[in-house]
């Protein structure tokens, strides 16, 4: 088909761009997930005439199965062009004669004016041949370079260069018989469509390239200059003794530690570079949510990325993706541990700016970093940052740290109005490269100082860590937050003072609502299924055939009954899944006379814990579900639903849950419905009984929240024998006796006995008012006769008697 379509004379110039051109589409789908609908007549809206830029389109739409751009569309008996480019031609000194894309829309209007079944699908494409956003002040280089409406010897020399950096921008249909119904076909609708048009390319192009750069050293003259660095500066001369000189000497050093140098020539070199080293350490990169952040940033939004933190690699990782989802990578906060060479001048060219772990006592430079970051919001520019404030050493998120988040916060009651989203994203991936350091590390051993040789080793020893996962969160928008949990904040900080009493329960709040956005979008992988089912056995071992069962059980309760709409399964059946985890070798499999066994590798129970942690939260209701109903044989749907919400409030705060009242009772009454679907329970009239063919898989299920109980049943129980305990006294006794039963009953995970773990419990209890003073002490001795009464006799037995 393609060889009919383009002329004799054509087919030199194609055969010499295609060997020039390597196009991205973004999105890498975009039938899928811009909803086209490759039956229906389909129409492509262009920035400018240009051949070499159909040329490069009809290779991508080859690809994707969409229709060439070549290819004339026949609508009712008519035939039509399929482009509709709203600037013509540049020649080799002027621009070409105008386009008739007027005439053009005008007439597929008319066309649904004379047939009302028809309906055309209008599609606005851009081709951005690099992603350079430019300098405040250009240089030649980016003079000869300039890609908008670019002479052919121009664009001879941006086919030359940056042609293997073509991204094509795909974006959502405009239907054009829902314009003729609601706005009319007459010419105004034409005009209508090409302005909007010219505003969407303009946008697009500002999301993909970002703003222009400034001069960095005149960045720092312009910020030395404002009148809070200035304060600072005569502060620091003042209280340290020393000249301003000296001090604005040492504002500048602060500046030159912190601050980024942005280079888009490393941005591209680094593309190939991380897709090697992508394809070389996973099977494949899986991406979910993109689309609606594009469409923020397109809207005018501030974008601010805040990923949970399980890896170095997550830095890489996040700014490939956005990169190649066609946004500008964003200005990354990592920490000054790793401003050592090679590493710090790469992130630092990479957009990343560097944060010391403490500001306290040092108030020049937390004056200094508060207006670097302003600066970055103020001109647009995206940002990243990680609100744990380390990587998570048990595979759990960490109670967030809210420094970052009050300064964003801190910025939009400063006045900017522009509005300031938060994008909450879930980074996971089937092995994490420093999990055995990680434990190592909560054994005691000593945090080694990250260097160049960690990273040359790490290097050397890549190999085939199976998938990694990326799924964008449900955003916060930071002025909306304000105006719901704090109405009055424009008219209190009115005057520039930001220091009001709701500052920090409303900067907690939304810190808390951050994380629980990160688990809602979370990605239930086969690692961490396959994970979460061995380690819920005794031995750590299943036989294959019954392995692959509970992957099916587990799988279908999390399609069919989702946590949130964000969250994803794997693709496949429990054999398929099973397949793809065994591929990575971190599985024993042994045969016998009867068949395989599946098992941990021994020895290596505590690493495993950190990818079933990863995702607990998706299981744990299920789990407390499925124990309730083992233990207590028959139980109605109510007296289920009573005795878990009573537990909710602890799981909630533990692992970041967010389901309101009403979303936890819709939830579990579905996976009730979803348990009898699956014939695991059967709904009889004295109320809801576990069948007998399945109580393996429910056991199993149950075990899923069984060291959760345990540990939830050493505090209430201590509680519940001397209420007027004081709560630090409480934390440090139900440690010691949760480090001790983990040695009783061989309990591998860490964060069994992990001191923040009954942190937040306590605090959790004393809000819901079984802590304290006026404690309640009917509800602890509730909570701790369900607890109690869901784990096993011996870890009972054990608790009871040394508690």
């Amino acid at each position: 088909m393609s060889q009919n379509i383009f002329p004799a004379w054509q087919q030199p110039l194609r055969w010499a761009q295609k060997a020039l051109v390597t196009s991205k589409a973004v999105p890498q789908d975009p039938i899928a997930e811009l909803d086209l609908d490759p039956n229906r007549p389909l129409v492509y809206v262009l920035p400018q005439e240009s051949f070499s830029d159909r040329l490069a389109l009809h290779e991508c739409c080859e690809k994707l199965g969409l229709p060439s751009p070549f290819e004339p569309l026949v609508i009712k008996g008519e035939t039509v062009s399929r482009i509709i480019a709203l600037e013509p031609a540049q020649l080799l000194f002027s621009q070409g004669r105008t386009t008739d894309f007027k005439a053009r829309f005008e007439r597929l209007l008319s066309l649904h004016r004379e047939h009302d079944d028809l309906d055309v699908q209008v599609v606005p494409v851009s081709l951005l041949w690099g992603r350079n956003p430019g300098k405040e002040e250009e240089s030649v280089k980016a003079t000869l370079l300039n890609k908008k409406n670019p002479t052919w010897l121009r664009k001879t020399f941006i086919l030359a260069m940056l042609g293997r950096d073509n991204f094509i921008r795909f974006s959502r249909a405009v239907s054009l018989r829902h314009m003729a119904d609601n706005h009319g076909t007459d010419a105004t609708i034409a005009n209508k469509l090409a302005r909007v048009a010219r505003v969407h390319f303009g946008r697009q192009r500002t999301v993909a390239t970002g703003p222009r750069l400034p001069d960095r050293q005149a960045l720092f003259h312009g910020l030395l200059a404002s009148e809070v660095i200035k304060d600072a500066i005569a502060d620091e001369a003042k209280s340290k003794k020393i000249s301003e000189a000296k001090a604005r000497e040492r504002a500048l050093e602060y500046l030159e530690e912190i601050s980024a140098d942005y280079s888009d020539s490393l941005m591209r070199i680094g593309d190939r570079v991380l897709t090697w080293l992508w394809n070389k350490l996973y099977s494949g990169i899986n991406v979910r949510g993109a689309e609606q952040i594009r469409q923020l940033s397109q809207d005018g939004h501030e974008i601010v990325f805040v990923p949970c933190h399980r890896s170095h690699m997550d830095y890489l990782l996040l700014s490939y993706v956005i990169y190649r989802q066609g946004m500008v990578p964003p200005h990354i906060a990592a920490g000054v541990n790793l401003n050592f060479w090679p590493a710090g001048p790469i992130f630092r060219r990479g957009g990343a700016f560097f944060i010391r772990r403490s500001f306290k006592g040092n108030k020049l430079y937390s004056a200094v970093f508060r207006e670097y970051l302003d600066q970055l919001f103020k001109r647009g520019y995206s940002v990243e940052y990680f609100c744990e404030g380390g990587r998570s050493r048990t595979g759990r998120l960490l109670p967030p740290k809210t420094g970052m988040i009050a300064m964003t916060v801190n910025s939009v009651l400063r006045g900017l109005e522009r509005p300031v989203t938060l994008v909450p994203v879930y980074l996971g991936y089937d092995h994490v490269m420093e999990v055995s350091t990680y434990h190592k590390e909560l054994a005691g051993k000593k945090k080694e100082k990250e260097s160049a040789w960690q990273v040359f080793s790490a290097i050397r020893n890549l190999k085939d860590y199976g998938q990694g996962y990326v799924n964008f969160g449900a955003p916060i928008t930071v002025h909306q937050f304000l105006n719901e949990h704090a109405p009055n904040w424009r008219t209190d900080t009115a005057d520039g003072d930001l220091k009001h009493g709701w500052m920090t329960p409303t900067v907690n709040k939304l810190a808390n609502q951050l994380m629980t956005r990160i688990n809602d979008a979370a990605a239930a992988s086969a690692m961490t299924l396959t994970t979460s089912i061995l380690l819920a056995t005794e031995q750590h071992a299943m036989p294959r055939r019954a392995l692959e069962k509970q992957l099916d059980f587990y799988l279908d309760l999390l399609r069919a009954v989702p946590y949130t709409p964000l969250a994803t399964a794997p693709e496949g059946d429990g054999e398929a899944v099973l397949k793809q985890v065994l591929d990575l070798n971190k599985f024993d499999v042994s045969e016998d006379a009867m068949g395989e066994i599946i098992s941990i590798h021994e020895g290596n129970a505590v690493t495993m814990t950190y990818y079933r942690n990863n995702t607990l939260h998706l299981l744990v209701l299920p789990g407390l579900m499925a124990s309730l109903l083992l233990r207590k044989g028959c139980m109605t749907r109510d007296a289920i639903l009573d005795e878990i919400r009573a537990l909710y409030p602890l799981l909630e705060a533990e692992l970041f849950m967010g389901l309101s009242n009403g979303e936890l009772d819709c939830y579990l009454n579905a996976l009730l419905n979803e348990l009898v679907r699956l014939e695991m329970v059967e709904d009889c009239k004295e109320g809801l009984v576990p069948r007998q063919s399945r109580r393996a898989e429910l056991y199993n299920l149950a075990n899923q929240v069984q060291e959760t109980l345990q540990r939830y049943a050493i505090v209430l129980s201590r509680l519940m024998k001397e209420p007027e305990i004081e709560r630090g006294t409480l934390e440090k006794e139900s440690q010691v006796l949760a480090e001790r039963l983990a040695r009783l009953h061989g309990i591998s995970a860490p964060e069994f006995f992990d001191k923040k773990g009954f942190t937040i419990l306590t605090n959790c209890l004393k809000e819901m008012g079984c802590l304290g003073d006026d404690a309640d002490q009917d509800k602890v001795k509730a909570l701790a006769k369900t607890v109690l009464g869901l784990i096993p006799a011996s870890i009972h037995s054990s608790i009871v008697n040394n508690d």
